[in-house]
């Protein structure tokens, strides 16, 4: 079974300097049917003009991954972690009790796009720390639950995520084991999901399948997320 969300379904925040596309409800964008997917909470696609930001703000009990497609991201926490995070590296922050952070576009003249995914984590009061490293775009995940998968970075929360890049025509089958669910979201370019044809920004909730088919119609990148069966 697949439902469907659709890009220009989203919600949206628009500034002179950001423009964020929502999945789930997120700050002023609430919507109770699009609440999150399991533990998944939050999938934003933001773009940020050269030489802007957000400035240092909060944030506590959640697993924060950033995935950029275009452009560079700065990132500086209250950890003491300063870094820049490019196209083919996975970053992840687990907020916990509590951690500051800023994430800045560094170009002057560049924007910069990416996605922004928050999953809740299995139990509150972690400890906060950051972990950051490029990844292959093959069948290894790049973020899972502790010690799951050597390479990929850990998540506090039994989720997996895989990041699948496509040539035009390219075919890649991701197993969804027994008792789960997945999600797909098209970071860039088109797919076919099955028979279903999903373009840029598009996600879809996959239940009772145990494999999904993904079909590149152009040249295409997409996360797909393991997930535990919601209640």
């Amino acid at each position: 079974m697949v439902t469907l969300r659709r890009a220009a379904d989203r919600g949206r925040t628009r500034l002179d300097w950001l423009d964020s596309r929502h999945t789930f409800s997120f700050g002023d964008y609430h919507d109770p049917r699009h609440m999150g997917f399991g533990p998944l909470r939050v999938i934003n696609d933001d773009r940020v003009n050269p030489g802007r930001g957000f400035g240092t703000h909060a944030h506590r009990d959640m697993e924060i991954l950033t995935w950029v497609l275009d452009g560079e991201l700065q990132h500086r926490d209250s950890l003491g972690n300063g870094s820049v995070i490019r196209p083919g590296e996975v970053q992840i922050m687990s907020a916990g009790t509590g951690i500051q952070h800023s994430e800045f576009n560094p170009s002057s003249t560049e924007p910069v796009r990416f996605l922004q995914i928050w999953i809740i984590p299995e139990r509150q009061g972690l400890p906060p720390r950051y972990e950051q490293q490029p990844v292959r775009f093959d069948d290894a995940p790049v973020a899972t639950i502790a010690g799951r998968h050597a390479g990929a970075v850990r998540v506090f929360q039994d989720a997996t995520v895989r990041a699948v890049r496509l040539a035009a025509g390219r075919e890649a089958t991701v197993d969804i084991p027994a008792g789960r669910v997945a999600w797909v979201q098209v970071a860039r370019g088109g797919i076919r999901l099955g028979d279903v044809a999903l373009a840029e920004g598009d996600g879809a909730a996959v239940g009772r399948e145990s494999s999904i088919a993904l079909t590149a119609s152009s040249e295409a990148e997409a996360l797909v997320f393991d997930l535990p069966q919601q209640a």
